[in-house]
C-alpha cells in the first residue's frame, strides 16, 4: 500500500538509554513502513546536551513552537553519579523542565487501560488523569550547601532596586542546605485554564491538592488562582455539565483518591504530579502504561514517554543481553502525536492510522503477548507468554498490517 503523507512537519526529540533503543525499533517497525513523515529531528541524549551546552534543548522547544506538534523520547537528568560516568561539564537541568517552562506548559497523564491488567486499586473502576503544572518549584529551583554556621535569608528587590521584603530562612548552627523555589501568577493561570478546559472536554471531575495550611502564600496563590478561574469562567459551565471542581488538601487528596472509583482530572503542583502520576502509572499495571502530554496555552503539543530511560535494561542491552522492556508509552507517545497532527492538518487519514496502530497494541497485550512488567500485573492465563521486547513490536507490527491491508 502506499505511505500515508502527513502533510506538516513534527518535531522529534530523541534520548537517552534504553528509552532511545526502543525508540528506534517502533519507528522501523511500525511507523516509517506507512507513513511519509517529514520530522524535525533533535538528538536530546545527555552528550549532545553536554556538547552544545544544552542549547540543543532549547532549539527543540522553540522548534515545537513553530510546527505545533513534537514528540519526545525518555532523557536523563544527570545527577553526580551520571556526571562522572558520562564525563559532563555540569549537572544539566531537567530537559523537561527546560521545555515545559520554554512552552508554558501542563502535562497531562492517564492510565493505558487493557481488560487482562486490573488497577491494583479494588475501587478504581475508571482512568484517574493526572494534570502536572510544569512550571517552577524544585525543577527550576536555586539551591546551596550551607558549609558552615551563618544565617540564611531570602529576600526580594523590585526592579527600581528597592528591598521590599526580607526573611529568615534559618540560624545555622553548622553545615546543611538550603534551596529557593518560585512560580509566577501568570504560569498558575494558565495552568489552572488548561486543567478546567482538559476537564470540561473530557467530562471529568476536577480536583485541586494543596497543602496552604502549611504554606500560606505559595500553595495559597495556587488555591486563590483556582477559585477565581472557576468562579469567573467555569462555575455555570461545570453546573451544566454535572461536574465538580474540588479543593482539598494534598495529603487529603492522597486518601481520598485510594477510594475513589476514578473518572477525574487530579491537578497536581510541579513536583506532587511528578510523584503521583508515576504512583498511578504502577498502580494501574505499569509506569510504561501512561499516556503524557504536555499542552501549552498558545496551543503547542509535546507528546512523550511517560517512563525513564529504563538504566539496568539499558547496561544488559550493552552486554548484548536481550530485555522484556515495555514500548507501549512510546508507541502512545507517537500515536497522539500523529492524532493531534492530523487533527490539526485535517487529514483524517493519519488519525485513522494511529487508531488502528493503538488497537493492534491493545490486542497485543490483551492477546497475552506480555513484556516482563505486564506479566508480573496480568490477570492469570495459561495463554499469557512473556517475550523480549523486539518480539512484542514484532506482534504489533503484524496486528498492524492485518488492520492495513
Amino acid at each position: 500500500m502506499p505511505k500515508i503523507k502527513l502533510k506538516s512537519t513534527i518535531v522529534e526529540i530523541d534520548g537517552d538509554e534504553m528509552a532511545r533503543i526502543m525508540w528506534q525499533m517502533v519507528k522501523e517497525k511500525l511507523l516509517l513502513p506507512y507513513l511519509d513523515m517529514n520530522l524535525a529531528y533533535y538528538d536530546l541524549q545527555l552528550k549532545k546536551r553536554d556538547e552544545t551546552w544544552d542549547k540543543v534543548t532549547l532549539e527543540a522547544a522553540e522548534a515545537i513552537k513553530k510546527y505545533g506538534v513534537g514528540v519526545k523520547c525518555a532523557t536523563i537528568t544527570p545527577n553526580k553519579d551520571r556526571v562522572k560516568e558520562y564525563n559532563l561539564k555540569q549537572e544539566w537541568q531537567s530537559p523537561n523542565g527546560t521545555i515545559r517552562a520554554a512552552l508554558d506548559g501542563t502535562v497531562f497523564r492517564a492510565p493505558i487501560l487493557v481488560n487482562n491488567i486490573p488497577p491494583a486499586v479494588r475501587s478504581w473502576k475508571k482512568p484517574i488523569h493526572i494534570g502536572r503544572h510544569a512550571y517552577g518549584d524544585v525543577y527550576k529551583n536555586c539551591e546551596y550547601r550551607v558549609p558552615e554556621a551563618g544565617k540564611a535569608e531570602l529576600t526580594f528587590t523590585n526592579s527600581a532596586g528597592k528591598e521590599m521584603w526580607r526573611g529568615t530562612i534559618q540560624d545555622f548552627k553548622g553545615p546543611g542546605i538550603i534551596q529557593g523555589i518560585h512560580n509566577t501568577d501568570k504560569s498558575i493561570g494558565s495552568f489552572a485554564k488548561a486543567c478546567f478546559t482538559y476537564a470540561y472536554d473530557q467530562k471529568l471531575h476536577l480536583w485541586l491538592g494543596a497543602k496552604d495550611t502549611i504554606s500560606k502564600t505559595y500553595d495559597a496563590q495556587f488555591r486563590k488562582i483556582f477559585e477565581e478561574e472557576y468562579q469567573n469562567n467555569w462555575k455555570t459551565k461545570y453546573e451544566e455539565a454535572g461536574l465538580e471542581y474540588f479543593f482539598t488538601l494534598i495529603d487529603d487528596a492522597v486518601a481520598r483518591i485510594m477510594k475513589t472509583e476514578g473518572g477525574m482530572l487530579w491537578a497536581c503542583k510541579n513536583y506532587d504530579g511528578d510523584v503521583m502520576s508515576d504512583m498511578l502509572g504502577s498502580a494501574y499495571g505499569s509506569l510504561a502504561m501512561m499516556t503524557s502530554v504536555l499542552v501549552s496555552p498558545q496551543g503547542f503539543y509535546e507528546f512523550e514517554a511517560s517512563h525513564g530511560t529504563v538504566q539496568k535494561h539499558y547496561y544488559k542491552h550493552l552486554k548484548g543481553e536481550k530485555t522484556s522492556t515495555n514500548p507501549m508509552a512510546i508507541i502512545f507517545a507517537w500515536t497522539g502525536c500523529l492524532r493531534k497532527r492530523g487533527e490539526l492538518d485535517q487529514t483524517p487519514e493519519v488519525v485513522e492510522f494511529a487508531r488502528k496502530l493503538e488497537e493492534a497494541a491493545l490486542e497485543t497485550v490483551e492477546g497475552g503477548v506480555l513484556t516482563g512488567d505486564l506479566m508480573l500485573v496480568a490477570t492469570p492465563d495459561p495463554k499469557n507468554r512473556q517475550v523480549y521486547t523486539e518480539e512484542f513490536i514484532a506482534e504489533v507490527a503484524n496486528r498492524l498490517k492485518m488492520k492495513l491491508e
